[in-house]
């Protein structure tokens, strides 16, 4: 296995990217809200895309790019504080002039650009902003603008979020960045609400699609905010080959696992800056008869919303992690089970351990909560979801959202 360090520089950390962020007049707010990342030379391109049946137009737009260029891409541009989705054909019209903008301003085929938006749902795109706007980022491109870019994707993201890593081979050293969005309507079942991933090594599609996949399923597959898949969900990925190192078979583990570093940091980041969130909670299931069971009991416990106010009021509550487990459709065995706060047993083998709920509770004010939860079938498949706490300040945020 290659050696990964971590580097500064986000999405622009690999060589042959270029990136801008800046205010074109979305938001009211003034914030920053056009995001522009661009390959100097075309590259291998990738994307996960949201299972929700109410998919926003630039994902269909982006859908329809790869599908014509066989995987091919220049430019990446995002606009946030307005999702494009249930716009109906003029939201479509949208999307396709901001890839027809992004074309014209950084000199590539309209097929090579891919589109995201994210924000309020069901509102029309102030395009007069963007005509004014890509051209502004496309002048502000820069190899250090990936900060930039990261903030310009934010919505009610308390944080941007970016991470990068350098991988050194036996055949020379490559490179992977990222910056990803993400703070409420986050369960993403295949990425997060919005997820770039660049890489300098040369990757053809398929493996390119491959690792993104495989990466994304034991990252931003494995978290959730609050159980709602958006409308806009979706991570893509850039590979321009400017590193000079092919990635073959034999250096696949070493792209991977590259990915899922970056992506793990990404994913958590998402979490940790929750709508609401105080804690970063690690729920882990074990004994389970397969890897669907893993994976289905923890994510049951993980979106319980009983199990996450708990937690946020320090309630050892082993009750609810042992309802939200037997109910989650998984295969249970009640007399074989077990619920482990931190380093303490609460509940095993249908005998509760009352005497450490004080010492749990203690454990339930730091910031990182690890919870473990078997399953009792004596199986050996094990599952992670990482999720947070859900507070007064959640409902606050989203019943103002649009007002």
């Amino acid at each position: 296995m290659a050696d990964i360090y971590p580097i500064d520089g986000g999405v622009t950390a690999p060589a042959g990217f270029r990136a801008a962020g800046l205010h074109c007049g979305i938001k009211a707010s003034g914030k920053p809200d056009l995001s522009l990342v661009v390959s100097d030379a075309p590259a291998q391109a990738a994307g996960v895309f949201t299972l929700n049946l109410a998919k926003a137009a630039p994902l269909l737009v982006c859908e329809k790019h790869l599908a014509a260029t066989g995987g091919r891409a220049r430019a990446i541009i995002t606009n946030s504080g307005c999702a494009n989705a249930c716009t109906g054909p003029q939201g479509l019209a949208d999307a396709h002039e901001m890839a027809t903008l992004t074309a014209a301003a950084v000199g590539c085929d309209v097929s090579q650009v891919l589109v995201l938006s994210t924000g309020v749902i069901g509102v029309n795109l102030k395009m007069d902003k963007l005509r004014t706007g890509i051209p502004q980022a496309a002048a502000a491109l820069s190899e250090s603008g990936g900060a930039a870019a990261a903030r310009g994707i934010m919505t009610t993201d308390p944080f941007p979020k970016e991470y990068a890593v350098e991988v050194r081979t036996d055949v020379g050293s490559f490179r992977v960045g990222g910056m990803a969005k993400g703070s409420g309507m986050i369960e993403p079942r295949m990425a997060t609400m919005l997820g770039y991933l660049t890489t300098d090594a040369t990757v053809d599609p398929v493996m390119l699609s491959r690792a993104l996949s495989d990466a994304c399923r034991f990252t931003f597959n494995a978290i959730t905010v609050d159980g709602e898949p958006s409308t806009n969900d979706c991570v893509l990925a850039l590979a321009n080959g400017a590193s000079g190192v092919e990635i073959t078979e034999n250096l696949y583990a070493d792209l991977f696992e590259a990915f899922r570093t970056v992506a793990h940091e990404l994913a958590l980041g998402v979490v940790r800056g929750g709508e609401g969130a105080t804690k970063l909670i690690a729920i882990k299931t074990t004994g389970a008869a397969t890897d669907a069971d893993a994976w289905m009991a923890a994510r049951a416990i993980a979106n319980s919303p009983l199990v996450k106010t708990a937690v946020h009021g320090g309630d050892p509550n082993w009750g609810r992690l042992i309802a939200a487990a037997g109910r989650s459709g998984a295969a249970f065995v009640l007399d074989g089970a077990r619920v482990q706060i931190g380093s303490l047993i609460l509940f095993e083998n249908g005998r509760p351990f009352d005497e450490l709920a004080p010492q749990a509770a203690d454990y339930l004010t730091g910031k990182e909560i690890a919870i473990e939860v078997n399953l009792g079938t004596g199986g050996s498949h094990t599952a992670t979801v990482w999720t947070c706490d859900l507070s007064a300040e959640y409902v606050k945020i989203n019943a103002e959202y649009r007002t």
